[in-house]
């Protein structure tokens, strides 16, 4: 083994990764202003400097659902990576994001919204970016058309969506990637090896190719830990279910109408091994 799998190895049993690829990324400054720059090409005057990070870090977002915010030009910028499964929920995270991003902007302004001085507030603009294949899914999604079938309500939400394109943007490639990752999972598995191919197709077709020349240690650590979070979270699921299924065997059990083989048909997830154990349990209990 090679000292710099030993080093990724040591990295991923400490856990230390708290980011994404999505938020290392763009916490970049020089790739946030390609990001802001494909929103907004015509937007001359902005610069590194020019941008403040507002992302919110440890209240709604995670690993897994990645949100990041900034301002520039009195502009409050919010984008939401939605991952391959498509849903209108993202609506109700932009939502929370917006109402805690304004929040948190005017403790750091120094503004109090109780006093009758009307406070000042940067111009939302809120995105989605899918990186998954677009179909026949729309360019623009609302809060009152997806939950309340168009009612003039009293609080809206708009949200532009970026899909794949045929551009070389910095957001176009970072869809790209998610793509290309995508497959090589299906290829793979959850694996080391579907990462490192993921970096190196990438570099091969110039897409994020200085961000993962400069920080492909960093990447592969990242990529794992997410992978070490899903594996948590299909083993809580699993663990639920299975205790679901053992308190359904123990009713049946108790109410004494079924014979164990007939309870295993019920509830195939169970053994009839672990049924008799079951039904030992429920028998000293009784």
């Amino acid at each position: 083994m090679s000292d710099d799998t030993k080093q990724i190895e040591e990295v991923m049993a400490k856990r230390t990764a708290k980011n994404s690829v999505f938020l290392d990324l763009f916490q970049n400054k020089s790739y946030l202003l390609k990001l802001y720059k494909t929103l907004h090409p015509e937007d001359s005057t902005a610069t590194e400097d020019s941008l403040t990070d507002v992302t919110i870090t440890n209240v709604l977002t995670d690993n897994l659902y990645n949100d990041l915010g900034f301002i520039v030009n009195n502009k409050l910028m919010i984008l939401v990576e939605a991952q391959s499964t498509w849903t209108v929920n993202i609506l109700v995270r932009i939502l929370l994001y917006l109402a805690q991003s304004y929040h948190e902007y005017f403790q750091r302004t120094s503004q109090d919204y109780y006093k009758s001085k009307k406070v000042k507030m940067p111009k939302p603009e809120l995105y989605v970016i899918f990186t998954g294949n677009k179909g026949r899914k729309p360019d623009k999604i609302s809060l009152s058309k997806e939950f309340f079938e168009g009612a003039d309500i009293d609080i809206e939400v708009k949200a532009k969506i970026i899909y794949e394109s045929d551009t070389d943007d910095i957001i176009n490639q970072y869809i790209i990637f998610c793509k290309v990752f995508n497959e090589q999972t299906k290829q793979h598995g959850m694996t080391q090896k579907a990462v490192t191919e993921t970096i190196r197709i990438c570099k091969d077709r110039n897409v994020l190719r200085e961000y993962l020349a400069q920080r492909e240690k960093e990447v592969v650590t990242i990529m794992m830990s997410l992978f070490d979070e899903e594996q948590i979270m299909k083993s809580f699921i699993r663990s639920e279910r299975h205790d679901e299924a053992r308190e359904t065997a123990e009713r049946m059990i108790k109410m004494g109408k079924l014979s164990l083989d007939e309870i295993a048909l019920c509830v195939p997830s169970l053994s009839l091994d672990e049924l008799k154990e079951l039904e030992a349990e429920v028998m000293q209990l009784a």
